[in-house]
Formats: structure tokens, sequence, C-alpha cells
């Protein structure tokens, strides 16, 4: 009962807190003029020449600072402040570029405005032009703020909270928690003067949501909860597809994460404003960040790593204030424990966060704050000694020759992973699957001890998830997982077996096994390979026999299918897999590897394999084609985690269904559009 009373004292304080902030925000705009010009309603910010500027104060409720409140503060200038007609201004000095031009600060002012935690219309004049100074808010990265279009991958969530200048007026909408806004004027290069003119804050209410419209669930976290597109198959993240064990009747999902991002960097690219202000009273946002603020770059300008007392920060006196002055509710997620690449035999997984703590923090912080925590940490943990390192090695990005066409950082993914390394962050949908299914049964136990964010969302789950949570049979959630796959050698291509069987290309038997390692049936190879590329009929196969499908027959079948589905390369097989996508963007990944590239196009030229002579000559040039085309590689000492390709392409071998299913996901990622979501059940063209 003391809990229960304790969770009904914070919901009180909470309403309390919001029926505070809408107050404030229905005050007229705050002016402060800083030039020798009259300008009725606005507070005039002017002092004598040989004076030092006025400092902040909390009586007064403005002032300049020393320094922002960024992570870390940024040094700004305060003596040497001079007061002139023009307005404010900073004299001309060197830039501090120690940490390298990236985070260079060229100094410059700040001017601080207390503020109640909301919304706020923030236009700015300054005394020069925007080719000489940039204007920021409250340690935000304004590069970021002017150039972001959308915030996902495929460029179908639009920033529509960009920052804009006009002349030399600027104007952004930021949320603020901190009770407080800086509003800093920094020069773009040595030598310029730069400062203020005006300041103009304008609250911004809470929108109640209109009648009619769904709740929304909004998912904000890094590449492990991030939307991927098919460039980037087979990674996938939990918030992708979490959305499928809601009702969509009751609840919308939006997913604001992007690869990269911690809490220091979701705050500075204007991520985090854009969403709240996307969001409507009875909202909630479900965040999870951890892996990359584990960086040790928190003293960097733009770093995205933080210490714990960092991290524990910017969820206390930034997202959680902000969130909750939109009407908002928000929900904190553990990060999942990282899988080590090479588990030694007999060893368990344990907890990845040993040396900054962050899933013990949030799990403090929730009872501190009266904030629900899914510890998607601990289950994580739990879920990959239940599955055993065969099967959670499989999920992760393991990568082998011949597993996907899509590419990384580095290069393509084609004849293995790029970076010769099991990847044990980030992972396939088949894990993501699993992780978003332990999330839900989080909120259900959450729910349970009444939680009332969580018992809301719990009671949008779909019914049958409701009854696999309860039951522990997902079976009927998730009917692509044949019980023989789960476990073991039979999990090796889980990943591809559970899309062929989403996608009802392939199928199981009568007792809803895959039989992974039992021979494939070529008419049924062809017929599932017809079904993936949209192809009408089975013309282009030339009739395949029924019977055990072989390797040198599977590469002529895919050769045909390969022909009668395109008409140029795929853009997989082009430069297009050589490009790494352009730093600095809110959709670039920089935890996606390095610079260099690597190519589509089989490692070892087909003279150089050593059993070629042994392919039927009435399929050798087929066989050939296909090989060239990377439609087939040689397998033989092929390793998951390794750019390496065999030398023996064993073209007499019967192909297992498991090894089909590998080649036929191949052939459905070459037929869809790089840029498309990679979650879909979509067939053909």
């Amino acid at each position: 009962m003391a809990s229960v009373v304790s969770r009904g004292r914070r919901a009180a304080l909470a309403a309390l807190l919001f029926l505070g902030v809408q107050l404030a925000l229905a005050a007229p705009a705050q002016q402060f003029n800083f030039t020798a010009e009259d300008r009725p309603g606005a507070v005039p910010v002017r002092w004598p020449a040989g004076e030092p500027a006025p400092r902040f104060d909390a009586a007064r409720g403005h002032g300049f600072v020393a320094a922002t409140a960024a992570w870390p503060p940024r040094p700004v200038l305060l003596d040497g402040l001079r007061s002139d007609a023009a307005g404010a201004v900073a004299p001309a000095v060197a830039a501090d570029t120690s940490a390298g031009a990236e985070h260079a600060n060229h100094f410059g002012l700040a001017f601080r405005i207390q503020v109640p935690p909301g919304a706020y219309a923030v236009r700015v004049r300054t005394t020069v032009g925007p080719a000489d100074a940039t204007v920021s808010v409250s340690g935000l990265q304004a590069s970021r703020l002017m150039a972001t279009a959308t915030w996902d991958a495929a460029g179908l969530l639009p920033n529509r909270n960009r920052m804009t200048v006009q002349g030399r007026e600027w104007h952004y909408r930021h949320v603020s928690g901190r009770g407080f806004i800086d509003i800093e004027v920094e020069p773009r290069r040595p030598g310029v003067e730069a400062g203020l003119e005006a300041i103009e804050l304008t609250p911004l209410p809470p929108e109640p949501r209109a009648p009619g419209r769904l709740p929304t669930l909004f998912t904000l976290g890094d590449s492990t909860v991030k939307s991927y597109t098919f460039d980037e198959a087979p990674m996938s993240g939990w918030g992708q597809v979490v959305a499928r064990l809601f009702d969509p009747a009751r609840l919308r999902l939006l997913n604001y994460s992007m690869g990269g991002r911690s809490y220091r960097s979701a705050y500075a690219e204007g991520r985090l404003d854009d969403l709240l202000l996307a969001g409507r009273e009875g909202d909630v946002v479900m965040i999870q960040f951890g892996h990359n603020d584990e960086s040790t770059d928190e003293a960097r300008r733009w770093g995205r790593g933080a210490t714990e007392a960092m991290y524990a920060a910017l969820i206390r006196e930034v997202y959680l204030p902000a969130i909750r002055s939109r009407g908002m509710a928000a929900v904190l997620v553990t990060p999942m424990s990282r899988v080590p690449g090479a588990l030694k035999a007999g060893e368990a997984y344990v907890d990845s966060f040993q040396t900054r703590r962050f899933p013990a923090l949030l799990r403090r912080l929730g009872a501190e704050l009266g904030v629900p925590v899914v510890d998607l940490n601990a289950r994580s943990v739990e879920y990959y000694n239940q599955a055993g390192p065969a099967a959670v090695t499989a999920m992760v990005m393991s990568i082998e020759a011949g597993e996907t066409p899509g590419k990384t950082n580095t290069g393509s993914y084609a004849n293995g992973h790029p970076a010769d390394k099991i990847d044990g962050t980030h992972f396939k949908e088949a894990l993501a699957k699993q992780y978003a299914r332990l999330v839900v049964t989080e909120l259900v136990r959450l729910a349970a001890q009444r939680e009332p964010t969580a018992a809301d969302l719990a009671a949008a789950l779909k019914p049958e998830v409701r009854a696999a949570i309860a039951s522990g049979d997902w079976a009927a959630v998730y009917p692509e997982i044949a019980p023989d796959i789960v476990a073991g050698e039979g999990a090796y291509y889980r990943n591809q077996i559970e899309k062929l069987l989403q996608l009802g290309a392939l199928g199981v038997d009568a007792q809803g096994r895959f039989q992974p390692e039992a021979a494939m049936d070529a008419s049924e190879f062809a017929a599932a390979l017809a079904r993936l590329l949209g192809l009408r009929d089975l013309a282009w196969a030339g009739a395949p026999p029924g019977g055990a499908l072989v390797r040198e027959q599977m590469a002529q079948l895919l050769l045909r299918a390969y022909r009668a589905r395109f008409h140029a390369r795929p853009a997989y097989m082009t430069d297009y897999n050589a490009l790494r996508p352009a730093g600095g963007s809110a959709t670039s990944d920089p935890n996606l590897d390095g610079a260099a590239s690597a190519r589509y196009d089989p490692l070892l030229p087909w003279e150089r394999l050593q059993d070629s002579a042994a392919v039927n000559p009435a399929r050798a040039a087929a066989v050939r084609e296909a090989y060239a085309l990377g439609l087939i590689r040689a397998e033989a000492g092929i390793a998951r985690g390794r750019m390496l390709n065999g030398d023996r392409l064993e073209p007499q071998a019967v192909v297992s269904r498991a090894k089909a299913a590998k080649a036929l996901y191949f052939m459905w990622v070459l037929g869809r559009p790089p840029k498309a979501e990679n979650d879909g059940l979509e067939l053909g063209r």
C-alpha cells in the first residue's frame, strides 16, 4: 500500500507541475533589447562603457554567463563584452581548436533567461549576418538544427522544426526542461565581433490531442532501436518491429531512433525538440540510450559519451522535465547487454555495462523520479543464457559471405563482414523481435504493479500478445519461429528462415518444423524464387524437375530468376555499395564501422576455384555467370564475422533447406529498393 500511495503522491506532484507550466506558458512573450533604441515592451539590457556586463542573476531572471549549460559547459566571453548602439557585442578572439576543428570553440557570448520548463518560439536578432556568426539555443548544434530534413534512414519522418535564418534574424522552437534558456551567439571564424540585438521568447502551450486522434508511443534511441532500410539488411532494431505487437486501432507508434545517438547527441541535434513538439498531451516517450553514452569523448563539445553524473543529469534535468512540460509521459528502457563475439565454452553471458553502469543507474533514477523502467538489460542477459551461444551468435551481426547484398559504412556485406568481426552490438530482425517481446512483457509486469503509464501501453497490446505473455507461448504471435530453428546448429540461418516463412515463400511440415538440414526440393526452390521476385510463372526456370537441389542447379535457377527480374544491375551490385554515407547528418550512423570500402563482387576469380571443372558442362556458362554476379559464392571455408570466400564451389553438393533459405533471402533483398524500410512483408517488384 505504501508504494501505491507514494506513486499517487508523485502523480499528484507531476500534475501540479504540469498545471504550473501551463499557467506560466500562458504568460506573454519575453523580449530583450540590447540596442540603444527604445523598443516598447522589451527589457533594455545596456551598461556603461568600462563596466562589466550584467551577469545572470536568478532574482532578476536574466543576464550573461561565462559558460553555457551544454555538456560539457562551453566557455564564452563575459569579461570584455561591450554595449554599444548596435547591441551587446563580444570582442574577436582566437578560437580554441585543441579538440579538433569539429569541436572548435569560437567563444562569443551567451545570455541566459529564466523560464519555466516548456516549449518556446525563439527569435534572435544578431549584430552580424549568418556568414559571420551562428546562433544556438541552450547548447544545441546549430548546423544540425538547420540542415536536418528527416530523422530516419528511409526519409519517412520529416523534421518539422528546423532552425531558419532570414537576414540577421534566427527562428527556432525549443522545449526546455532546465528552468532557463541560453541564447548563444558565436563567431564562425577568428577576427569577427558578433553580438545580440534582440531576443524574444514566446511560450508555446502543450497541445491537447484532438478528438479521434490516437495516442502516440514515440520510441527514441540508438542503433539498437532504429528503423533500418534494405541497404543495411539484415540489421534491425526493436523499435522497428515492436509496432506489430500493438493494436493499431488503439495506438500509433513513431520511431525517432538513429544509430550512433546518445542522450547528449539526440538532444544536441534537435531530435528531442522535434519529437516533443510533434507530441500531444497523453502521448508517451519510450527512451533507450546507453551504448554510445559509453564513448569516452565526454569532454568534446559534440561528443556522444557521458559520465554517469552527466547521464543522470540529462535525464533528471533535461529529458524528464521537458517531456512532462508537454503533458507527455516517459518510460525509460535499460540498454540490452552487448553480445561478446566469441563466448568461451562453459561461460555465461553477463551484463556488458561494467565500467559505466548505466542500466543500474536507470533503475535507481526510475525509483527516485517516479518513472517506469523497462529492464531490457536484465531480461536480455537472461534470454542469451536461455537461448545459448549458437542461437544468439547467429542473430547478431555475424555476417558471412553470401548472406546479404546489404552494406555497412565499410562497404558491402556480400563477402562477409568488412570489419572482420562478429558485431555483438547490432543484430538481425530475429533478435529484434525477441527484444520487442521482452519490452512488452516488461510493460505488462509493470502494469501488474499498477504503474499507470505501463498499464495504458499494456492495454493497447493486441489480445494475442497479452495471451502470449500470460501463457509463455508466442506461437500465435510469431508463427514463423519454427521449433527446430531456435537452438543449436538449427539456428544458424534462423533470421533468413523466419523471414521466408513470414513471407510465405517456404513452409513447414505437419509438426510445424522447418527441417533446416533436410535436402531442398528443386521445384520448391524455384517456386519460392518466383514468389519472392514477383515472377508470374515458372517459364523462366525451364520447368525444373523435383528432387534434391544441387548447388550448380541452384546457381542456374538463380541466374534465370535474375535475368527475368532485373534489366540492369541492382544498386547493391554497383558502386553504391562502395559509398560511405556522409558523416555529420541526422541520418548518418557513425557506429557502422570505418572508412574503407569493401566490394560486392566475389573476392576470388572464377579461374582460381579449385573445382570449377567439376561443373556439368551443360551448366558451366550459367554457373560461371551466376558466380560473377555474386548470386552464388564458394562457401567451403567461409566463417561468421569474416570477409572471406572459399576456393571450392562444390557444384554437385546437395543444398540443405537452411542453405537454400540463405540464397533466397539474398535474392529477396536484391530485389527490394535500397532505401525502403526492411521490416515489411513485400514481395515481388
